[in-house]
């Protein structure tokens, strides 16, 4: 029981630094500042550790994990894709990291 209310603290706090962290990279990009950008790349390894959850994840985005689920031919990483290279195409691939998560196939 101690360790399941030291997990939810654990998350709590997580929860606060990333809503302090985004109101302060808000606050910069509405001064002109280029510090919003690491932050919106970490909420995207964020997201990806929390939707994959494979070891190597969490240093890993969203476009490079569907890159990867694309060029496997798996239905989920085609569709991301494909809704994403409506607003930037080609992204998937060129953001592939080969040295995070799954290997490249």
């Amino acid at each position: 029981m101690k360790r399941y209310f030291a997990h939810l603290g654990l998350w709590f706090g997580s929860l606060l630094l990333a809503l302090l962290a985004n109101l302060i990279a808000l606050g910069a990009l509405l001064l002109g500042s280029d510090r919003a950008w690491p932050v919106a790349v970490a909420n995207d390894q964020a997201f990806n550790a929390a939707l994959v959850g494979k070891p190597g994840s969490e240093d890993e985005t969203i476009s490079s994990t569907a890159g990867k689920a694309q060029r496997r031919r798996k239905r989920w990483g085609c569709i991301l894709c494909r809704l994403i290279d409506l607003v930037d195409p080609g992204h998937c691939d060129r953001n592939i990291e080969p040295d995070e998560g799954e290997p490249v196939q």
